[in-house]
């Protein structure tokens, strides 16, 4: 179905200093309701430790009025006990709340890492060739990553600083209401510098964040095996250290800019509040001077002592504003994945089917990538019978990848239906359609992990003797077993310990030990020499065997055998009929028999390169065919 490329994150974002709408905040604290009894455990903790401190200026004013004064040492040791146990308790509720915010903030980033990697799970192919894979882990890694300090302090921070200068100003004014007006009539001025800085650090931290997607990109691009193998053979490496090192370089003054942003303002709030005691001690003065009743030296101790401990929390709440703002734009960085419209979905009541025999239908299929281009395949109509094959040959970009791809679902159709048994594909469930479909590419993928570990990839619960007899049939068992490790042998990144046949043998014996009733060859064995080809084919057809079968083919000597040979021509079928009956057509497929063993013959000709085996050459570097010439790519 078409695809718009708006829904995905390669569009512009919206201003980061745009203020984030009510809908997002509330989105936010929804996160944290899963662990809502935990939290209000920490509100508890919160609330019974800001109490305590706050109790002990008034310990303080009592032993300087009273105890002091009147030399009651019993009073004394009473009210200094009193002090140090507001301390300890003080501390100790600090700590658990420590303990238990800092685990609801690390299940909080757990939750959304799952959660992005799920969403991404679901998205179509198309996503993923259009978006730079750097992109993709600087959203799961760098963003949510940044976010640590948030989710796990900043929101318990925010909550007890808030209740400390609650506490404290409620102490202040019980002290003394005039001195608790001068400490508080400059806040005003401090929200609106906070607020200014917020949006400064805000924009920033989005500009930031952008930057480090680019550079996870580059790494992620060219320090892969196959990036540094082009950019050696290309002698590019210095280039290419020049380009990272320019977008380092952007980033350390976005670095810079961020740790700046607002922090001569802060630091003047900081100084300010600091001098304030200060003007507590004039302004006691001056009510001495005009006549007024000056408050007492226990009170005005024990008010400066108030005021010095709101300091700490009033600047900490301050900055933990400027921070949260900052934080939002991570916030709608993660929520842009999270809203990624997912156009392949699996129906509410999707079908299982008991069993599946394997006949597929194309009945009157169309596609299109882009609804504003034409389209890739038009007015398809093709029925496979169950355990028959259906070979797709035509010119680059015809459309035979495209029309292969349908049938696992990696794309939707945007008008027909694609079938299997009589049940349309979109109706199927996604668990089904993958048992029963099985796709063996031209680019054969391996994990960085042993050959066993990348064979049970297709069947978890495989067992050795289902391994092996896998790697046996597609002709690939023989060479493990001469490996030193054999199955326990770790394939290297994307298998570049391997040659490409080997690696396409890997394949074959991964999809034969899922044993699906359905199965894509997609170009399998276009990129291979051809003494490679024949070890490959004879797997393939020990795969083939019993099974429905679509072969997308280059090499026409693949697919000579098919029950039905159709040719693709601009996205519509031009012919079709089985080798013999297209030969005597003398139309496209004609041509294309003819040009391949003129290729062929000319080929032979040639002096012929030395073979080369993959287990000759070095264990990193790919096989290269021994023969090059120019070949069709499969339209994607």
């Amino acid at each position: 179905m078409p695809h718009d490329s708006l829904s995905w994150p390669q569009r512009e974002a919206a201003p980061a200093s745009a203020p984030l709408p009510p809908a997002q905040i509330r989105r936010i604290l929804r996160l944290f309701r899963p662990y809502r009894g935990r939290l209000a455990v920490v509100g508890l903790l919160v609330a019974a430790s800001s109490l305590v401190a706050v109790a002990s200026p008034f310990l303080l004013r009592e032993i300087i009025d009273t105890a002091l004064p009147q030399q009651r040492t019993g009073l004394l040791a009473l009210l200094a006990l009193g002090m140090i146990a507001a301390a300890v308790t003080s501390s100790v509720f600090g700590v658990l709340q420590t303990l238990i915010s800092t685990t609801v903030g690390q299940q909080v980033m757990h939750d959304l890492r799952t959660g992005v990697y799920a969403k991404l799970q679901r998205m179509p192919l198309a996503f993923f060739t259009r978006t730079r894979t750097g992109e993709v882990q600087s959203r799961i890694a760098n963003d949510i990553g940044s976010m640590q300090a948030t989710v796990t302090s900043t929101a318990t921070s925010l909550v007890s600083n808030l209740t400390a200068v609650v506490a404290t100003v409620v102490a202040m004014l019980a002290l003394d209401w005039r001195l608790t007006l001068v400490s508080l009539a400059l806040l005003p001025f401090f929200v609106w510098i906070a607020r200014r800085v917020g949006r400064e650090r805000k924009r920033i931290t989005t500009q930031r964040q952008r930057q480090m997607a680019a550079m996870a990109a580059i790494v992620t691009e060219s320090l892969s095996v196959s990036g540094v193998l082009l950019s050696r053979t290309m002698g590019r490496g210095e280039a290419m250290t020049r380009d990272f090192a320019a977008e380092s370089r952007e980033l350390v003054g976005l670095e810079v800019r961020a740790s700046m942003a607002g922090r001569w303002r802060m630091s003047t709030i900081g100084m300010i509040m600091a001098a304030i005691p200060a003007l507590l001690y004039w302004s006691a003065g001056a009510m001495l001077q005009l006549g007024g009743t000056p408050p007492s030296i226990g009170t005005l101790v024990a008010f400066v002592s108030l005021q010095q401990g709101l300091l700490r929390p009033a600047v900490s709440l301050l900055s933990t504003g400027v921070d949260i703002q900052a934080s939002l734009a991570l916030f709608q960085r993660i929520f842009e994945y999270l809203d990624l419209r997912v156009d392949i979905t699996e129906r509410a009541d999707p079908v299982e089917p008991a069993r599946v025999r394997g006949e597929i239908r194309f009945e009157g299929v169309s596609f299109s990538y882009d609804p504003a281009a034409p389209p890739t395949l038009r007015d398809i109509d093709l029925s496979v019978p169950a355990g028959g094959s259906l070979a797709v040959v035509g010119a680059t970009g015809a459309g035979k990848s495209t029309l292969g791809y349908l049938v696992p679902r990696l794309y939707d159709v945007t008008t027909g239906r694609v079938t299997l048994d009589g049940v349309d594909v979109r109706d199927l469930s996604f668990a089904a359609l993958a048992r029963a479909v099985g796709v063996v590419s031209q680019e054969t993928y391996l994990f960085h992990a042993s050959i066993a570990d990348n064979l049970r990839f297709a069947k978890p619960d495989a067992t050795w003797p289902e391994i092996e007899r896998a790697a046996r049939a597609a002709q690939i068992h023989d060479h493990v077993a001469s490996l030193p490790e054999g199955y326990d042998t770790i394939v290297g990144e994307r298998g570049y310990r391997f040659s490409g046949g080997e690696k396409q043998r890997l394949a074959i014996a991964r999809a034969i030990l899922r044993d699906p009733p359905v199965l894509v060859l997609d170009e399998a064995t276009s990129a291979l020499d051809p003494r490679t080809e024949h070890a490959v084919q004879r797997a393939i057809d020990s795969l083939s065997r019993g099974r429905t079968t679509l072969t997308i083919a280059h090499r026409l000597s693949t697919v000579r055998d098919a029950d039905l040979i159709v040719v693709l021509d601009g996205g519509e079928i031009a012919e079709r009929g089985t080798h013999e009956q297209l030969l005597a057509l003398g139309g496209r497929y004609a041509d294309l028999v003819r040009r391949e063993e003129r290729e062929q013959r000319e080929g032979r000709e040639r002096p012929e390169a030395p073979a080369v085996s993959g287990t000759e050459r070095p264990a990193s570097a790919p096989q290269s065919p021994p023969q090059p010439k120019p070949q069709p790519q499969p339209t994607q």
